[in-house]
């Protein structure tokens, strides 16, 4: 967003734009595509069918988990060897952007590494996963444990009330 206001200002104030400002935003744009990937996947935040696993538990929960993991595990593994394959094709022949030349390889080599970041992720989801499958009264480990709607609430409730305690307690002179 910087580097737009800056090419903005420069462009209409100073009539200096910034040299191949496209090509630096695509070029750039992959990292906040697939910078979060595995994050959010540790955090259990991709799209799940809770309906249906919010009403599993024990060993057919961690079962159809496991299940999701594995499929998963597979479509991601057949991305990183094409997306790599991709990154290669663009190395080979020195691939780069129409304006100022930039070379595009780095930015394609971003998208298997993130993925191969996710697909460890997932691995070792999937042994967290079989862990519990063997035996569901452990603890969960390695494994993102979604809460229901309600417990979502409940704990957003509670960090409300806990906040606005704090701030009696500043506006009192007590904290």
């Amino acid at each position: 967003m910087i580097v737009g206001m800056l090419q903005i200002v420069g462009r209409t104030v100073f009539d200096l734009p910034i040299e191949g400002y496209i090509d630096w935003i695509e070029f750039f744009a992959i990292l906040y595509a697939v910078a979060g990937i595995s994050y959010c996947q540790s955090k259990g935040g991709h799209i799940r069918m809770e309906i249906l696993l919010g009403e599993m538990r024990g060993r057919l929960l961690w079962f159809f988990e496991a299940l999701a993991v594995l499929i998963g595990l597979v479509i991601i593994g057949l991305l990183v060897y094409s997306t790599w394959q991709n990154f290669e094709r663009a190395w080979s022949i020195g691939d780069s952007s129409m304006d100022i030349r930039l070379p595009l390889w780095p930015s394609k080599l971003v998208v298997p590494v993130a993925l191969a970041v996710l697909w460890l992720r997932l691995l070792l989801q999937l042994a967290g996963y079989l862990r519990l499958l063997r035996d569901p009264t452990l603890p969960p480990v390695a494994v993102p444990i979604v809460q229901t709607t309600a417990e979502t609430a409940r704990k957003e409730i509670d960090e409300a009330m806990r906040a606005l305690e704090i701030e009696q307690r500043q506006k009192t002179g007590r904290g």
